[in-house]
């Protein structure tokens, strides 16, 4: 496992993976080990490895004597865990299960995370981006309807970044892989090119759109207009942003002074001043958290799966603007088969009236 080392208060390690060294660091609270002062694990003993992937994304290393060699029955143990390994972070959680075929009430995983998501999901990007400068058929794929050549090239590069990277994935291409990595290494959820029509006929309005989903929820996002390069992206907490500029959303609460993207058109007039049918809803959402868009409205019934709509939601929500489902049901839901309606606005007072507008439209 390598060279141990000790300094006041901690035990520190290092590990060699490839070509990559990481260091983690594990300290120890004053007073909170009374049961055996400076205890730590052997980690050339004590450490099993599972499920072991590429860049160390979702790695679990399990301690299943961890309890008793420093006594967790008898005095709680204080953790601090510090980024180890290109972007990677440990985090330690207590579960039941079994190790070296015996169960165990509970032990002790480590997992190593990656806490800043978006470099994953721009290398993602650049795959799809670098795929595409190959495609020479714009025709359809001869699957589903609706689904271009392209679209597979674009999943194909795509889905070899993620399945290396360990996360499970959400794709509208290819389906739903380990959806129970949500609680460890996260579901990416993907449209590979989203507004595939508009780039088979050279409109330079389409995107790779992905949101990773965590055990809370969208984590982060980054929506990318693959014809002229334009990124938007968002972290929980951590705001919104196109290509380093913070995003805010118009602020418009008149619908009769809005300008409104559409999916589709609607039967009957929904108040708004002008509206547009650009054709790509990820990119149509991030328009709405920059204010370049008062809102957006979904005229087409149960027709976008999350991963249309969830890396956009992810960034409105972090801008500030207001994004729901027609109905009110969870937009963040890890099915291929399910379906929602979104509506999005720069106010939570347009966005009432849009809803209601669309809801009477039936």
């Amino acid at each position: 496992m390598g060279e141990r080392r000790q300094g006041p208060g901690e035990q520190q390690w290092e590990r060699e993976s490839g070509r990559r060294i990481g260091i983690g660091v594990v300290e120890f609270a004053d007073l909170v080990l009374e049961a055996e002062q400076g205890a730590w694990i052997d980690l050339e003993r004590q450490v099993q490895v599972d499920r072991p992937a590429a860049r160390l994304f979702g790695m679990q290393i399990d301690f299943p004597q961890l309890a008793q060699r420093i006594g967790l029955d008898e005095v709680p143990l204080v953790v601090h865990v510090k980024p180890v390994i290109d972007r990677m972070a440990l985090q330690i959680a207590h579960e039941a299960g079994y190790i070296d075929d015996r169960h165990v009430d509970g032990h002790y995983r480590l997992i190593v995370m990656n806490p800043d998501p978006l470099g994953l999901l721009n290398d993602v990007v650049n795959a799809v981006a670098l795929a595409m400068r190959s495609v020479s058929d714009f025709g359809p794929s001869g699957g589903r309807d609706g689904q271009y050549a392209l679209d597979i090239v674009a999943d194909e590069a795509a889905l070899s970044v993620l399945r290396s990277a360990g996360v499970g994935v959400l794709s509208e291409e290819s389906g739903l892989e380990h959806a129970d990595r949500r609680h460890t290494s996260g579901v990416v959820v993907i449209d590979p090119i989203d507004g595939s029509t508009n780039a088979s006929r050279g409109i330079p309005w389409f995107a790779t759109s992905l949101c990773l989903v965590d055990a809370d929820g969208p984590a982060a996002s980054l929506v990318v207009n693959q014809a002229s390069g334009v990124r938007y992206w968002a972290t929980r907490g951590g705001g919104a942003f196109c290509d380093g500029v913070r995003l805010r959303p118009s602020g418009c609460t008149d619908v009769t002074d809005s300008i409104v993207g559409l999916n589709g058109l609607p039967p009957a007039a929904l108040g708004y001043r002008q509206s547009r049918v650009l054709g790509a809803v990820a990119l149509d959402l991030c328009l709405v958290a920059a204010g370049a868009l008062d809102g957006y409205v979904d005229c087409v019934e149960e027709a976008h799966g999350a991963w249309d709509y969830l890396g956009g939601v992810l960034i409105c929500h972090e801008a500030g603007a207001v994004v729901t489902d027609l109905l009110g049901r969870d937009l963040c839901v890890l099915d291929h088969a399910a379906r929602r309606t979104p509506i999005a606005a720069a106010t939570h007072e347009l966005h009432a009236a849009l809803l209601a507008a669309r809801a009477d439209l039936g």
